[in-house]
């Protein structure tokens, strides 16, 4: 049985492979489309992106026609360089490094010699096309920018790069891909699928037809058009109010978890990122290393959050069950945590209760809340983690899951931080208190900051919050209309919101008010710190706000968050409202404090931490220092003081 059984296997395996490899070779041809057959030429014909729509049907991205010049280095010719180069206006030498690159890539394979032509040089090119073998020209559509605002929720398209290619076999040299935002997000979506087209040569390298009758070809898909969630008019206010100013605004629909405004500042008109000055030009954004306005804030910026935190910090307590709306803290315009610590309050100070702590913003109070919170539990630890998870409940100290591909995690303590933080001896909830104001350890970005005041508004549900509204001819994730419940019951949020209601009442932003719009918020100031020539120095605090409105049956929750902006209802608040009325109302009736916002500046503040401080260590180099640029410096700082008047300052 055995001699039988071996070499049976073996006549059964000879027939299988001599089968394959009759089929291969005589009968499935595609696999020579693979290789780099001389005898074939393939072209590719590229689809156009889809559109981008704002969500009510506002054209914002359409695409115009660009022109690329390709080359296949194996099939050059002799040709008259001079020519050429004076052409398409460049020099020998970029002629030669083109070339040589081109030939590393592939010297059978097209790739991109010169992109993005315009339709002059196009025009003058495909005239003398002729007198340059190996060249020819491939149509291809760049974006068109209906709008000049909104860069950093649309992205950019450029060219792949190798190790691109290398992962992914749809793209070829030359081809272009969505990178940041929308376009990268949704970038198999808006890009379609480029049609193929094989053509065959004579041993003259002459186009002689199809190949196989074009039995391989494919023809082009276009790209699915998408409307964003975005109200495209409130992005440009919202851009246009933070002018001269640097942070982030994030808006959201609480019901739906919708973005309706993403403003990071500074920012830049998108169509500086198209045509042959695209690279000069990202370089330029690219090397900004203090504006940074490639960096979006609203979304990779982690801040202290400080007092819009106190709601967290209340709710928490309440559903921990040691305060209820009537508890009272004595306040006595701070708060007494240990021997010779002492944490300032600005508020009326006296006895007070839930409902006017929030309201005031008393540190006494969410600090004793907090403290009560902790100690709840044997060891600090448990009430630390405790705490944490009611947070992250909010969607705090993690990715969100959003639609956009880049952001932070921000940052919840548990008890593993401060046992890294504080090893071999013990801490408490005194050692850790200025977490209940926002301050310590708690980062979050203005994106978590805008769904965690959502989350208040729906009285303790969200949904992930998201930029796209629809995709042609699909549905949306599934996720973005997947509810997330928090571990605070809906019970405790009525009597915060009625604090929160009454910020704009009798609190902290009794000025901001709007008529004819019930709004619920929350100022902030969070301290700020940062290193200058390697020493770390007090800079001016940072300004916040978090609202939605109207109190019942809210259409917007926000936040807004001014670098170096003073304290909340300087900047952040009064912006914050025109917003919340630019949306509801679809106008603006208090035209002064929308005057005094669109034409404020803090460039005088950012100027005196980081211009002035440049200006004078060249100076103490002996490095000569243009007077206009050192005048400039003085005048901005200035400037911000001259704009600004305070509404408020009680917090």
């Amino acid at each position: 049985m055995r001699k039988v059984l071996f070499p049976t296997v073996i006549f059964i395996a000879t027939i299988l492979i001599v089968a394959r490899i009759f089929y291969l070779q005589i009968i499935d041809d595609s696999f020579k489309l693979a290789s780099d057959n001389n005898a074939i030429k393939i072209k590719y014909d590229y689809p156009e992106r889809g559109y981008i729509y704002d969500r009510y049907g506002k054209l914002l991205v359409a695409n115009q026609p660009s022109y690329d010049i390709m080359v296949i280095p194996k099939d050059i010719k002799e040709l008259d360089t001079t020519e050429f180069c004076s052409l398409l206006n460049i020099t020998k030498e970029d002629f030669l490094k083109k070339i040589a690159k081109a030939k590393i890539y592939s010297p059978r394979l097209p790739s991109v010699f010169l992109p993005q032509l315009n339709k002059l040089e196009y025009a003058a090119f495909q005239e003398k096309q002729r007198k340059f073998q190996g060249f020819y020209i491939q149509k291809r559509s760049l974006r068109d920018y209906q709008v000049n605002y909104g860069a950093n929720v649309f992205g950019f398209i450029t060219q792949v790069n190798d190790n691109i290619i290398k992962k992914n076999k749809y793209y070829n040299s030359g081809d272009l891909i969505g990178k940041q935002g929308v376009e990268e997000s949704y970038e198999e979506i808006l890009r379609g699928i480029k049609g193929v087209k094989y053509i065959q040569k004579d041993k003259y390298n002459r186009e002689i037809g199809s190949y196989k009758e074009g039995k391989y070809d494919t023809v082009a898909v276009q790209g699915k058009d998408i409307h964003l969630t975005i109200d495209a008019e409130l992005q440009k206010y919202g851009e246009e109010l933070m002018v001269n100013k640097r942070g982030g605004i994030v808006a959201i629909e609480p019901k739906t978890g919708e973005i309706l405004a993403l403003v990071t500042a500074p920012s830049y008109d998108p169509a500086i990122l198209v045509g042959r000055q695209r690279s000069k030009n990202y370089t330029m954004l690219y090397n900004d290393s203090i504006a940074k306005p490639l960096y979006d804030r609203g979304l990779l910026a982690e801040y202290t959050p400080g007092s819009p935190f106190k709601i967290l910090t209340g709710l928490v307590a309440l559903q921990e069950g040691v305060i209820d709306e009537n508890t009272t803290f004595f306040c006595r315009h701070g708060f007494s945590y240990a021997p010779g610590r002492f944490m300032k309050c600005h508020c009326h100070g006296g006895a007070l209760q839930l409902h006017r702590g929030i309201y005031e913003s008393c540190n006494t109070y969410f600090s004793s809340s907090y403290m009560a919170t902790i100690n709840k539990y044997k060891k600090p630890a448990d009430g630390v983690d405790v705490w944490s998870n009611h947070l992250k409940s909010f969607g705090l100290g993690q990715f969100m899951g959003y639609d956009l591909p880049t952001g932070r995690k921000g940052k919840i303590p548990t008890s593993k931080t401060y046992k890294r933080m504080y090893p071999g001896w013990g801490w408490s909830s005194k050692t850790i208190v200025s977490n209940a104001i926002g301050q310590g350890e708690v980062l979050m970005t203005p994106i978590q900051l805008a769904n965690m005041i959502a989350t208040v508004s729906n009285k303790g549900y969200y949904y992930t919050p998201h930029i796209i509204k629809s995709i042609k001819g699909q549905m949306i994730d599934k996720k973005y209309r997947t509810k997330h419940v928090t571990t605070v019951d809906k019970k405790y949020f009525d009597p915060v919101i009625s604090g929160l209601f009454d910020v704009y009442n009798f609190g902290t932003a009794h000025g901001l008010n709007v008529e004819g719009i019930d709004i619920c918020g929350k100022t902030g100031t969070a301290e700020n710190f940062a290193k200058i020539n390697g020493k770390r120095v007090k800079l001016q605090d940072h300004s916040i706000f978090v609202a939605f409105a109207p109190k019942d049956n809210p259409k917007i929750a926000i936040a807004v968050f001014v670098e170096n902006g003073y304290w909340g209802a300087r900047w952040a608040g009064p912006i914050t409202s025109l917003m919340i009325e630019k949306y509801i109302k679809r106008k603006i009736t208090r035209k002064d404090l929308e005057k005094r916002m669109l034409e404020g500046s803090l460039q005088g503040e950012y100027n005196k931490y980081y211009a002035k401080p440049i200006i004078d260590t060249l100076i103490k180099k002996d490095i000569v220092v243009p007077e206009v640029i050192a005048a400039d410096a003085n005048k901005e700082s200035k400037k911000e003081e001259e704009v600004t008047v305070p509404e408020n300052k009680t917090e």
